[in-house]
């Protein structure tokens, strides 16, 4: 008998998700859409995947993979059960949920640059139908959802948590980290209706362990936002007390493993050349804009934000400094740079703060190199350039770089051999805890 508070369509969706014979469609295959797409596959849902790049989609309808820490043997069982990927957005209909995962930078003004996920839904728009449920991923500002997505379906004649229902589920990938993985992060939800917010957890509640429901789209919009302003805040004020350490004298790394040993009250960060990834530099831009929209200066944050951001120059200035010691200038100088993924055991490249360090050091003249075993040769970049390939590294070659910059610590990197052969070494990364007459800690 159907269930009478239920709208028709609202009941017709959770049934065949709740069924597993719903069709998925995740749009967006990058590290956040992949590994969404192979659990929904995992959970037993036949799922069409939907990129602009030709290239990945060839590669992933042959069983292969295009993402380091992503088998390419998942891939290939995905496909088995039923995955198929298609740059073909006239297919859009075909799924029962689509689910937007692209990405939202920055613009030249540090502004949020909504084109990708707007691009994306003015795509899909056309070939959507009564029954299905959109849900974005994509982090953004709080409003995007309500602001953006609800008058586009609505121009359609779409009635929206009647035929047709909105959510925004904020992704919460950590890629290449081994203790938590799609299905074990909590969820969280926000829908544009009640009625909405029902069908965003029938949706991911067959391929998550645990969903969380909150008031709306906008709540579920701040809550992502909050995730990484805590860290970026909380990164800009260990970077800050690296600096006040280094002009004491005193090793910061010790001092936050001491303060690590108090059982409450406190959560160790760790500080860096800056900051990296798609979320952690770029997620307080979106929050700063959109509070200006109501007369607040959001002072705290962006002073984070500016600390983080200077940290490369300051970076740079400990590299200056080794090798004014040695009577040497950074023109001229022959510097190797260890490490260019954003973070360690990953070939994520976004927002590296180890390529802005390589711009610099190549602007005062420095002759640059990189080795970084997760990143074989320097990709193409929309703003950046570099004609070079990963450096292996042995004794000899070490021993050739007038100075070694650890930027990303990467667990195949022989520490005790750069130690050794390397003339200079200067670590942001506080991987060398004794003290060496040729390291520099920054």
């Amino acid at each position: 008998m159907r269930d009478e508070s239920k709208p028709a369509f609202l009941e017709q969706l959770t049934s065949k998700l709740r069924d597993r014979t719903a069709v998925i469609g995740i749009i967006g295959l990058g590290y956040v859409g992949l590994p969404l797409t192979l659990r929904y596959a995992e959970a037993g849902f036949r799922v069409l995947g939907i990129d602009i790049d030709g290239a990945k989609i060839e590669r992933l309808n042959r069983g292969e993979s295009y993402i380091k820490h992503i088998a390419g043997s998942d891939i290939a069982a995905a496909r088995e059960r039923g995955f198929e990927a298609t740059t073909n957005f006239t297919r859009a209909g075909e799924p029962d949920a689509l689910i937007i995962c692209v990405p939202t930078p920055l613009n030249a003004y540090r502004e949020p640059d909504l084109s990708f996920v707007l691009d994306t839904a003015d795509a899909l728009l056309p070939f959507m139908r009564p029954g299905q449920v959109l849900s974005l991923e994509s982090t953004t500002y709080p409003g995007t959802t309500d602001e953006e997505l609800k008058p586009r379906l609505e121009s359609r004649g779409f009635v929206i948590g009647r035929d047709t229902f909105l959510v925004f589920s904020p992704e919460r990938e950590d890629p290449g980290n081994p203790d938590f993985h799609t299905r074990t992060i909590p969820k969280i939800c926000g829908g544009a209706t009640a009625a909405c917010l029902q069908a965003g957890i029938a949706l991911y509640s067959p391929a998550i362990d645990r969903v969380v429901p909150v008031s709306s789209t906008r709540a579920a919009e701040l809550t992502k936002l909050l995730e990484n302003i805590h860290r970026a805040v909380n990164i800009g004020l260990v970077n800050e007390m690296k600096i006040i350490a280094d002009r004491m004298d005193i090793d910061i790394h010790e001092v936050i493993r001491a303060a690590a040993t108090k059982p409450f009250g406190f959560t160790p960060y760790y500080p860096g050349p800056g900051l990296g990834g798609h979320c952690i530099p770029i997620d307080p831009f979106y929050l700063t804009w959109k509070a200006r929209e109501f007369g607040l200066h959001t002072r705290f944050i962006e002073l984070a934000g500016e600390i983080n951001s200077d940290m490369p120059h300051w970076v740079v200035g400990k590299v200056t400094d080794a090798l004014n010691r040695r009577g040497k200038s950074v023109m001229g100088s022959r510097v190797l740079v260890l490490g260019i993924a954003y973070k360690k055991d990953i070939e994520d490249m976004r927002e590296s703060p180890s390529v802005e360090l390589m711009e610099i050091l190549r602007d005062k003249g420095a002759a640059v190199d990189y080795s970084d075993p997760h990143v074989p040769a320097f990709p193409r970049m929309r703003e950046h350039h570099f004609d070079l390939k990963s450096v292996e590294l042995d004794a000899r070659t070490v021993a050739s770089y007038d100075l070694v910059l650890l930027a990303t610590a990467h667990s195949a990197f022989d520490y005790d051999l750069i130690g050794q052969y390397a003339n200079l070494v200067v670590d942001t990364r506080g991987v060398y805890l004794s003290s060496l007459p040729n390291v520099v800690k920054a």
